[in-house]
């Protein structure tokens, strides 16, 4: 089993959800937008590992998402990390609200 984080977005309204995904790293400029789009009442679940287009993400790389969308969303960010015999999982959710 390969280490990876995967996001989860849901998507429960009416309309299509168009989401971009920028990614943060230390030492160099932001990389993106990785775009998607979730269709009305969908679920997409995208590993890190696959995005490609602008460019690929490097493996073993600390990294940080920031994570929009034009409708409000749900949004599940998972992280397997099988380095060691005993896997250690993450998760953590959140969601748009209105101000």
């Amino acid at each position: 089993m390969t280490s990876h984080e995967t996001v989860c977005l849901l998507n429960t309204g009416p309309d299509d959800a168009h989401v971009s995904i920028t990614i943060y790293y230390v030492d160099q400029p932001p990389v993106g937008p990785y775009r998607i789009v979730v269709p009305s009442e969908r679920t997409r679940h995208v590993r890190f590992n696959d995005l490609s287009d602008p460019a690929p993400i490097p493996v073993d790389r600390d990294f940080a998402s920031l994570i929009e969308s034009d409708v409000p969303i749900v949004v599940q960010h998972t992280r397997l990390d099988s380095r060691q015999a005993e896997n250690a999982l993450l998760s953590t959710i959140a969601f748009s609200g209105n101000e």
